[in-house]
């Protein structure tokens, strides 16, 4: 076994980055299908709001052998509020898609989930002034008609529950953002050890107002839950760290199909035609977004390569 182990992992090694960030942000995205799936099962017994609490509990006892290596000197910090912040954001994100994942059909559920870099990009510019041209606030603004060829106002019966993944998207990209701006000043690992020592105390505190015992077949969920949401999140990170953002983005659509299947066979769900459409326009709109965010991080490192280098005379 451990000789095939190694065998694979050298076999890794050898791809190229690009082939290596597609196979983890692939694995990752069945990952969280999974996921997905094991919530959905798990709410027919469960509120969301505690299914939240065991997947950041049973997440934070799988990652304590790591956390441990980093405590306490990644607990210095002088940005308490801002991970406080983070933790907050976070979780409102996590509430949000849990009860819209325990309520509509999965795969129209994560259609309408990958507007997260359209919310991103739109506060970038609010928030972190970062500069957004026509080409980017156009490309969002064709994303956010993708939502409306999903919930189709007018022609399909539109429900308040539909917005639930629209706006824990939104949530999403603010946690996204404050990430971003952590990551300027914090290192990576505390970064990642406030969120896990947070999250479980605050996400107990509505668990306890719902709680109730799960059966055992609903434990293994749950439990399965924590470390497989916790092993996809390593996975799509390792992704983005391993290959330009640009190239790893398409391989995360890949949750649309892989959900489209598990659902149909686990809850005997289908996917409609609008769903698809919409979620290629979603798709196309993000990906344009990421390519031109790639573009320009580009012409800026050479413009900083070109200011460095020594003048001629």
């Amino acid at each position: 076994m451990s000789q095939q182990s190694s065998s694979l992992s050298a076999r890794f090694d050898a791809l190229t980055g690009p082939v290596q960030g597609a196979l983890l942000m692939t694995l990752g995205c069945f990952g969280f299908s999974v996921m997905n799936i094991l919530i959905r099962y798990a709410a027919a017994e469960l509120d969301p709001l505690q299914i939240a609490f065991f997947r950041n509990f049973f997440a934070l006892v799988l990652m304590l052998p790591w956390l441990a290596r980093h405590f306490p000197e990644a607990l210095v910090t002088g940005r308490f509020k801002m991970h406080l912040a983070r933790a907050l954001f976070g979780l409102t994100a996590m509430l949000l898609w849990f009860f819209s994942i325990s309520v509509l059909p999965l795969s129209e559920a994560v259609a309408l989930n990958f507007t997260v870099p359209l919310f991103a990009t739109a506060g970038a510019a609010i928030f972190l002034r970062e500069v957004v041209r026509a080409r980017r606030w156009t490309a969002t603004a064709v994303g956010f008609l993708g939502v409306l060829i999903i919930v189709r106002p007018g022609f399909a019966e539109v429900t308040p529950l539909m917005a639930l993944p629209v706006i824990a998207a939104a949530f999403m990209a603010i946690s996204v953002l404050l990430v971003k701006s952590l990551s300027a000043t914090e290192r990576p690992a505390t970064v990642v050890l406030y969120m896990n020592l947070l999250l479980t105390p605050l996400s107990l505190i509505p668990a306890l107002f719902v709680w109730r015992w799960p059966t055992w077949e609903v434990w293994l969920a749950v439990i399965a839950l924590g470390f497989i949401a916790t092993l996809a999140q390593i996975m799509t990170t390792r992704a983005y760290k391993t290959a330009d953002a640009s190239v790893v983005l398409p391989f995360d659509y890949t949750r649309l199909p892989f959900i489209a299947i598990m659902a149909y066979f686990a809850f005997g769900q289908t996917t409609d035609v609008w769903t698809w459409v919409g979620a290629g326009v979603i798709m196309a709109s993000s990906l344009y977004i990421a390519r031109r965010e790639a573009k320009i991080a580009a012409e800026r490192r050479l413009s900083r390569v070109a200011a460095s280098a020594p003048q001629g005379r």
